[in-house]
């Protein structure tokens, strides 16, 4: 899909050319190899180890009180490197996830560098004082009004701190693909 950055460069485009008039059986694919692409999808998008997104799921799984679905949708939209990518503090996550683990991203007054942190409602994220002027960052104001802020989330330009206002919902927050099929993958 285009929806990587590895596969929006011409070299990709040439080699998926080539696979495709050398593919064989018709384009066919199980129910499985269906399933099994929308998880590694997901997974990708959100630059997660097999592992760690095999956790997330199984917590979704054993979650009691939300449906798993929602469950595994809140937990993948609250990490704090999707909630800073989602803020337009970085072009993309995987930049999120290294401007959080380089320690330019403060939650509620303390510098994290833990890319996974689990956030929850009504926490604050902002730029670190040190950092506003470091060369990630410049040109900020003039790059935020051109991706939306999704409607869970606030952000204030000025001081560059923003928070959680509430849950995230497939509605406010697009899912990075099918996790119904992903779920099924792993209930397998």
């Amino acid at each position: 899909m285009s929806v990587f950055e590895k596969a929006q460069t011409q070299k990709f485009a040439l080699s998926a050319d080539r696979s495709a008039k050398n593919k064989r059986g018709g384009g066919r694919q199980s129910e499985y190899g269906k399933q099994m692409l929308e998880k590694q999808k997901v997974r990708v998008t959100y630059g997660l180890p097999e592992r760690q997104f095999r956790n997330y799921v199984r917590k979704a799984l054993a979650a009691t009180g939300t449906s798993p679905l929602e469950h595994l949708h809140e937990s993948l939209e609250l990490r704090l490197d999707n909630v800073v990518w989602r803020l337009g503090l970085a072009p993309t996550r995987r930049a999120a996830r290294q401007m959080v683990a380089h320690g330019h991203v403060m939650v509620n007054g303390k510098k994290t560098r833990v890319p996974s942190y689990a956030l929850s409602t009504g926490m604050r994220v902002a730029v670190r004082e040190g950092s506003k002027k470091h060369g990630v960052l410049t040109g900020f104001a003039d790059r935020f009004h051109e991706r939306p802020l999704p409607s869970w989330l606030s952000f204030d330009l000025k001081s560059m701190e923003g928070g959680v206002k509430e849950r995230p919902t497939a509605a406010s927050a697009d899912p990075a693909g099918d996790l119904a099929s992903v779920l099924s993958f792993y209930t397998r």
